[in-house]
Order: structure tokens, then C-alpha cells, then sequence
């Protein structure tokens, strides 16, 4: 459609892909985390950070899967620098554990992209006893950016080129109920809904940017906090829900690929 070509004021458009955007940039010398790096955006996401010289660390539930991931990365871009890591972020101890790993590891963090995401159509609780679509998608993510920060302005400071902070919400934040996040409500199963409840983590996504933003600003931190909304992307994360899945993907949220 028409529509999809038209370009903005960036000179590009919903149709450009990730490579045309990234076309002329030199992303050596750059470290990266990509969580949910084992499927859909994560996938295409390590692929040109990659390409452009850019030293990825996929941070994946599944090993295996990422193994692959990273595998056929390197078929394409033999010279790709990537690592493949454990996390699962419905989990705090797993990423306490992440973060201290890759703290003590001594590697400098110019990226985080908080990509990962979730849907889950019955009301579940994660080990920590949280409802698992909140814990995936934000608690998670937000835990892990706060203890990897110290390294991302350590980073920012000794290398002198800006971090970014990238936290990928969707336009299914603006499915919730009518006041918002009730936080003292997350574990409450009688009022459960699979799109109120991944409404509400996409919500969080955006107002942890938001603050975030404004906090480093006022520290004068040479780092960038920012959250996105993909478009619709063709990815398995409704592959809970049949119909959607297999008529539109994710059209009707453009949101981003599980973990």
C-alpha cells in the first residue's frame, strides 16, 4: 500500500528495513545486549548490530534456540562478533544473575535493547509470584537496566560516545483500563484480560523510558533512554491467540518478538 512508502521526515519509511536505515554506519568498537534476541525483531535486530560491526550479546531463555540464532548470523557475516547469554526475565534472580555476570566480566555496554516481550492468555504467575506478563515484560527489563547502568555510564564516561537505552513498548499501551496501572491490583486473576494485562507492561515500557529520560538528563549522563512502537510485524509472539496469528500477526499491536 501507498501508505507504507511514504517517507517521513527521517527519509524513510514503515517499508525500509533495518539494513537501509543502518546503511553508512560504523557500529565497531560498539557493545550491544539484545534481549529475546532468539526470535522475531530480536533476530533481525542482532543480525545488523552485526552487520555493522557492532559486538551483540543476545540475552536469551532458550540457549539452543540463540545457539542457532547465532549460528546462522555468522553463515551470512563470518566476521560478526556475538555471544550468546542466559536470561529469563520472568525471573529476578535470573537477572540478577545476568547483569552480575556481565557486570564482573569487565565488557563495556554502549546498548541496551530491551526487546523481549510476552502474551499470555491465562492469568499466570511468574516464581516470584507476579503475573508473568508484567514481570516479563517490565519488571524485568526494568531490573535489568537499573543494574546495568553503573556499566553504561562507566562505558559512556571512558569512551566518550553516548549510550542508548531502547525499550520496545507497542501501541497496545493504550489498553488498559481507565485508570492506568493499578499497582495494587497486578496479581488480581478475577480481573484478568491477556490485552489489559500486555497493555499495561507496554504502558510501564514507556513511563520507565520517560523517567528514565529525564533522570539521566538531570545527571547530565550521556546516555538516552527512549521506548518505540515497532509496526506491525510479522512475529510469533500471538501465537497464543490462532485466529490473530494466522490472519495478521501482529497488526493489530506491532509488538515485539518473544524471548
Amino acid at each position: 500500500m501507498w501508505i507504507f512508502g511514504r517517507k517521513g521526515p527521517s527519509g524513510f519509511s514503515a517499508s525500509s528495513t533495518a539494513e537501509e536505515v543502518t546503511q553508512g554506519i560504523d557500529g565497531s568498537g560498539l557493545t550491544a545486549i539484545v534481549t529475546g534476541s532468539s526470535s522475531g525483531i530480536g533476530v533481525e535486530t542482532t543480525r545488523v548490530l552485526a552487520l555493522r560491526g557492532v559486538h551483540v550479546i543476545m540475552a536469551v531463555r532458550n540457549m539452543d534456540a540463540g545457539r542457532k540464532i547465532k549460528e546462522q548470523v555468522l553463515k551470512e557475516i563470518p566476521n560478526a562478533k556475538i555471544d550468546v547469554m542466559q536470561l529469563d526475565l520472568s525471573s529476578m534472580g535470573s537477572v540478577r544473575k545476568f547483569a552480575s555476570d556481565y557486570n564482573e566480566s569487565g565488557r563495556p555496554l554502549n546498548l541496551l535493547i530491551n526487546n523481549a516481550g510476552a502474551i499470555v492468555r491465562q492469568f499466570k504467575l511468574s516464581q516470584d509470584n507476579i503475573e508473568l506478563q508484567f514481570a516479563t515484560n517490565h519488571l524485568g527489563h526494568f531490573l535489568l537496566t537499573n543494574l546495568l547502568l553503573e556499566t553504561m555510564k562507566k562505558t559512556a564516561r571512558e569512551r566518550n560516545k553516548e549510550g542508548r537505552i531502547i525499550n520496545v513498548s507497542s501501541e497496545a499501551h493504550r489498553f488498559v483500563f481507565g485508570e492506568g496501572i493499578c499497582f495494587d491490583k497486578i496479581n488480581d486473576e478475577s480481573g484478568y484480560s491477556m490485552w489489559f494485562a500486555y497493555g499495561k507492561s507496554k504502558l510501564a515500557n514507556i513511563l520507565h523510558a520517560n523517567e528514565l529520560a529525564r533522570r539521566l538528563k538531570e545527571e547530565g549522563v550521556e546516555i538516552t533512554a527512549n521506548s518505540l512502537h515497532p509496526g506491525a510485524i510479522g512475529t510469533n509472539i500471538l501465537r497464543v491467540h490462532r485466529f490473530i496469528h494466522g490472519s495478521s500477526n501482529s497488526m493489530l499491536c506491532g509488538i515485539a518478538s518473544t524471548s
